[in-house]
């Protein structure tokens, strides 16, 4: 199947590092990011894994869970995540899935759905497209999808910036600008009238153009 923005992520049963979930009960009402991997015991996965479990404190500070995918069993994902430890400096706390039949990266058509086997024997090449990025908001709908090269190591500082806007214009009706970072100056949505953004932002906004007013970043309630 086709995934978009916005989209009811696929729900699925799988077996894990921490044990056998489904994954619309794992997240939970919070949000969740999906991250794909070709295989195990590869370069390039092994620095991410070993960010991402150096970036796990500031995701739930953020009330969103992060669990990793590779296609190959979860016996070798406990032996790879020993790997990381040692060579990233951090270990890997949250879940790794094994998708060895291929099923969820079928799903989330990281593969074509009419691919035949199974993990058994595929090497990196063959499931180069499963290097995938899945951010899922509390409604279960996919907020952000993005897939990389495997030469190209993921940028989870982005991530983790993306997440922030998301977050903070899901409650308050802005958006955010080019290379924004937390505590910047926000767009007040255009959706809203001058007269509903008095009520809004009492300390006033700068007009550049009718259609791109600049206003202090509100205060999230939530975190």
């Amino acid at each position: 199947m086709s995934l978009r923005i916005n989209d009811t992520v696929p729900d699925f049963n799988a077996e894990t590092t921490k044990g056998p979930i489904n994954f619309h009960d794992w997240i939970g009402n919070g949000w969740a990011i999906l991250f794909s991997h070709p295989k195990d015991f590869t370069p390039v996965c092994t620095t991410e894994l070993g960010y991402m479990a150096k970036l796990e404190p500031e995701f739930k500070k953020r009330n969103c869970k992060i669990i990793g995918l590779s296609v190959d069993p979860v016996a070798n994902h406990a032996k790879w995540a020993k790997d990381i430890e040692e060579t990233q400096g951090y270990a890997v706390n949250y879940p790794m899935i094994g998708d060895t039949n291929l099923a969820v990266a079928k799903l989330y058509d990281m593969l074509p759905a009419i691919e035949s086997g199974t993990a058994e024997g595929r090497t990196p090449a063959a499931n180069a497209t499963v290097r995938a990025v899945f951010v899922i908001g509390p409604d279960k709908r996919i907020k952000l999808m993005l897939t990389y090269p495997m030469t190209t190591g993921r940028n989870f500082d982005e991530i983790l910036r993306v997440l922030d806007s998301m977050q903070l214009t899901a409650e308050f009706k802005v958006a955010t600008p080019v290379n924004w970072k937390s505590g910047d100056e926000v767009i007040i949505s255009s959706s809203v009238s001058d007269d509903e953004a008095k009520g809004m932002f009492k300390e006033g906004w700068k007009t550049i153009k009718p259609y791109l007013r600049m206003v202090k970043q509100p205060h999230s309630h939530t975190r």
